[in-house]
């Protein structure tokens, strides 16, 4: 789990800390990596207008955290949202998948998690649910 993770290898490590098991070929896969991208472009908006779709975003987050293990979905969300982690760490909190630390993501040998800063928008759509 502390293998490095970069963009050269990040569909090599997503394939080998995939788990679901009724996955049945690399379209289904595919369609479950581009979940991230549906996330960002949540965030985006949500930076760019302040509409927020809280219960979207957190479904997918939930959706990705079951077919991968948390530390797993955590290195793979640094990698792919460095711009947006204020944004998405009160959702990893809420559902209780965030580690204190995260190893060798790009060039960072430890991000501690516990330093970055969270939205407070978010904090309280969160607090309603």
């Amino acid at each position: 789990m502390n293998e490095l993770l970069t963009e050269d290898n990040f569909v090599d490590y997503c394939a080998s800390h995939y788990d679901n098991p009724q996955c049945h070929g690399d379209e289904e896969f595919l369609d479950d990596l581009m979940r991230l991208k549906y996330i960002k472009k949540l965030c985006t908006r949500y930076s760019e207008s302040g509409e927020l779709k809280e219960r979207l975003i957190l479904n997918h987050i939930i959706v990705l955290s079951n077919m991968f293990a948390p530390m797993a979905l955590c290195k793979i969300i640094w990698l792919k949202m460095p711009d947006y982690l204020s944004y998405i760490k009160p959702f990893l909190i809420f559902l209780n998948v965030l580690p204190d630390t995260i190893y060798n993501v790009k060039t960072h040998g430890l991000i501690n998690t516990t330093s970055i800063p969270m939205d407070q928008q978010i904090i309280e759509a969160l607090r309603k649910i």
